[in-house]
């Protein structure tokens, strides 16, 4: 038994000592998770023996102690110097003849009689702890074919033990430098070069939500992923879809893919050579890979028991699925998602680029355009650096960075990660970050408004406010719930401490993410505007069948938001767009009737059995269906907004039944507003048919006063706490229990005034929905009506 070799197939997590993190979890992979279909290439490693072999044999050990003495720990102004003297050592001293016999020869016995290429890497001994992640910080190099390349690669990789980064690295996590060996992996290149590659993460990278998965990929070798070179493909996945078998795809994203790095045509390393432009418009996996990608990174996950990055690769030859890496998650797995800081912009300044948001922070400072590391000298700590893409190279930079900026990359590069290590926000992927900024500009990058970054010229007001949700007391007698609609926002979301989503603002996922006139995608055919056929054209692309496009995007915008907060309800609101409002969507003016006043016309429930809507309301249903049925996600309830008479409220359920969403089937609740007055007068007769109220408290007020909510002129009559308002809510709230039916609100109006909020609990609300930035001060409102209402009690006792 070689001391010096190791067959992956003969290692695991115990072996971290011998042949390093990397390897060891590739040996784990191979020996535990093989039987389970998972594939990893086949391959060796050196042992860490080996490394120390290297270093004795060449009388390294202390001068290399003596090197790191003189390395200035304060400002690490002699970094570069004393990392380039410490690969020099190890550079210029040869492998031990006993050592290069021994890869050599295990070399041929893995490729054989064939030409092979492998890929070598470096694994550290003490890398890829749950707090200290060594990735990237040593050197890979891919397509070696030849024992000479093998061997010179072998070599390089002992260097880069003392890469700049990996020295620096090393000091900010407290390992001693003497004591990390360097082990070096040798497997079988999977032909990824002529296929895809990429990385999985089994939590949210943004939010750190552990309940998805995160997959990227590119066409390719998985190099242009790790290091930001390219925009990827996107896909999130719902990790209890995936353990049940359901459909599990809630989000996907075609990204650019503008490069593609394959082997060097003369078989020396590799290069990046432009993606041709049917490849930039293709997915790079089928909906089958990703299912498959993201269910063996369920079970690496399971089998580490904590979150996971993981690297994969397609071969385009065989079309077979690799794991190539596995180490743990060390952001997101190390902090308390409960103590968050939030965020919010007061102003907004011309916008120079936008890109792929990191972190939900915001940061001003000047702009600094950066080409290497080595331009390292002009980064002033809080400036913000602006370059194409980083490398591990750029780490001992990037501790300086206020924020960072890049052309390339998406949420899964170089630079993002590195962001999220150091908690400052990143806008990654911008195209354009290098030329529209200038060196020196006053920039305010904002990571705060949704998965989308923006870089605006000049300094912008903002606030942050620190929450630690950990301390704070839920009420007793109302359930707390938030009004969202941005599904990019809702990992994030759901560490709030609420109940789950009273309301859910369809409209904002059909502006958003689908763009079209539901009836437009219905009638695409004989569409009369050419401008805005040919819009919708390019927004389907790969949807033969426009309908379901709808579907998709609509079903995804629910699901997103509803696996965030699963099990806690989320309730759906039927679409409620005005006339106006639906006419701006693509391909609207066709189908849209002008009104006077759009307010009180064709709107909400009057729309769904209406044959100028009715298919629209159809591909409504059918995407809240496949949420429900297909995906499993049976905390969706439904809401029907505007229903103005009971008649009509029949009309509607029975249409929702022909598309098979029955109330009471599956569990389905079917829940009306009340923000018309025959809500609150016949709230009996709507008990009979709904599952419960929730109380538009705009609408009513509106509707009550006779006051549109819209008009300036009268805007100071608009009141809330009307006694008029407040006698409708008393009356409902008291008529829908009496039907055993329960009431909610959604509404600011419990957060600004703390007396509304005593009325309410007063009244017997059961849950009122606020939105994200109000909850906390509309459930502090909630508990000191609580107390109130307990002191009185108390005392009348």
């Amino acid at each position: 038994m070689s001391i010096y070799i190791k067959q992956l197939k003969e290692v695991s997590m115990r072996d971290v000592a011998v042949v390093g993190g990397k390897n060891a979890s590739l040996g784990e992979l191979i020996t535990v998770l093989g039987s389970k279909g998972i594939a990893v290439p086949d391959g060796f490693a050196t042992t860490a023996i080996a490394f120390r072999l290297f270093l004795q044999h060449n009388d390294l050990v202390e001068p290399l102690e003596r090197l790191m003495q003189h390395l200035d720990r304060h400002k690490f102004a002699n970094l570069r110097e004393i990392g380039a003297q410490a690969r020099a050592l190890l550079l210029q001293a040869p492998l031990p003849a006993d050592l290069s016999n021994e890869i050599v020869a295990t070399y041929r016995a893995l490729v054989g009689n064939v030409e092979m290429a492998v890929a070598v890497r470096s694994s550290a001994t003490a890398e890829d702890l749950p707090e200290a992640s060594f990735a990237g910080l040593h050197e890979s190099y891919l397509n070696i074919t030849n024992e000479s390349e093998l061997l010179e690669a072998v070599h390089k990789c002992f260097g880069s033990l003392y890469t700049d980064r990996a020295i620096k690295y090393r000091e900010d996590n407290g390992f001693a430098h003497n004591e990390v060996a360097l082990s070096v992996g040798i497997q079988r290149m999977v032909r990824a070069d002529q296929g895809s590659a990429g990385v999985l993460f089994t939590l949210e990278p943004e939010s750190g939500f552990r309940g998805v998965i995160h997959l990227a990929g590119s066409w390719g070798l998985g190099e242009n992923v790790v290091q930001g070179m390219v925009n990827p493909d996107e896909y999130l996945l719902y990790k209890q879809g995936i353990r049940t078998g359901r459909p599990a795809l809630l989000q996907k994203k075609l990204g650019e893919k503008a490069k593609t790095m394959v082997y060097a045509p003369d078989g020396q390393g590799t290069i990046n050579i432009d993606t041709v432009p049917n490849k930039r418009n293709a997915f790079v996996l089928s909906d089958h890979d990703v299912t498959t990608l993201a269910r063996w990174a369920l079970l690496i996950e399971d089998h580490y028991q904590k979150p996971m990055d993981i690297e994969w690769a397609k071969d385009g030859l065989t079309d077979a699925l690799f794991i190539v890496q596995a180490r743990p998650e060390t952001v997101h797995s190390q902090r308390n998602p409960r103590i968050v800081s939030i965020y919010t912009l007061k102003e907004k300044g011309r916008v120079l680029t936008q890109g792929a948001a990191i972190g939900h922070k915001i940061a001003l400072g000047k702009a600094r355009v950066l080409h290497s590391p080595a331009d390292a000298g002009q980064l002033n700590p809080g400036d913000i650096v602006i370059t194409d893409s980083t490398s591990p190279d750029w780490d001992p930079v990037l501790k300086n960075a206020g924020a960072i900026v890049t052309d390339r990359g998406g949420r899964t590069s170089h630079a993002s990660i590195i962001a999220r290590e150091l908690g400052v926000p990143a806008v990654v992927g911008c195209l354009d970050a290098t030329t529209k900024i200038n060196d020196g500009d006053l920039i305010t990058v904002s990571c705060a408004e949704g998965k989308t970054g923006y870089v605006y010229f000049g300094k912008c007001r903002y606030e942050e406010q620190s929450l630690d949700f950990t301390a704070l007391r839920q009420p007793e007698t109302v359930d707390v719930m938030l009004i969202l609609g941005d599904p990019d926002k809702a990992f994030s979301l759901s560490y709030y401490p609420s109940k789950g989503v009273g309301l859910l603002r369809m409209e904002f996922i059909i502006t958003h993410a689908i763009q079209a006139h539901p009836m437009a995608l219905v009638q695409y055919d004989t569409l009369q505007d050419p401008v805005a056929k040919a819009a919708i054209a390019q927004l389907t692309t790969g949807y033969d069948d426009k309908r379901a496009y709808f579907v998709d995007k609509l079903s995804q915008g629910i699901a997103t938001i509803a696996a965030a907060f699963y099990p806690r309800e989320v309730v759906v609101r039927l679409s409620d767009f005005k006339t106006n409002e639906y006419a701006n969507l693509l391909g609207g003016n066709e189908f849209e009737p002008v009104e006077e006043n759009p307010m009180l016309g064709f709107r909400g429930a009057a729309r769904y059995y209406n044959d100028r809507y009715a298919e629209g309301f159809a591909l409504e249903c059918r995407a809240i269906r496949f949420v429900r049925e297909i995906m499993g996600l049976t905390n969706v309830s439904v809401m029907v907004p505007f229903c103005r008479t009971v008649m009509e409220g029949e009309q509607v359920l029975q249409s929702m039944s022909r598309h098979g969403l029955t109330r009471g089937e599956h569990g389905l609740k079917v829940l009306v507003m009340a923000e018309i007055p025959s809500n609150i007068l016949l709230a009996d007769e709507f008990a009979a048919l709904f599952d419960g109220f929730s109380i538009g408290s705009n609408d009513l007020t509106q509707l009550t006063l006779g006051v549109d909510r819209d008009s300036a002129t009268v805007a100071a009559l608009f009141d809330e706490q009307n006694k008029a308002v407040k006698k409708m809510i008393s009356l409902l709230i008291h008529d829908a229990h009496a039907k055993g039916a329960q009431v909610g609100l959604c509404g600011q109006a419990p957060s600004d005034f703390p007396e509304f909020a005593r009325f309410l609990t007063e009244q017997g609300i059961d849950s009122i929905s606020f939105n994200p930035d109000a909850l906390l001060a509309g459930m502090e409102n909630i508990n000191k009506a609580e107390q109130a209402l307990q002191q009185l009690q108390g005392a009348s006792n």
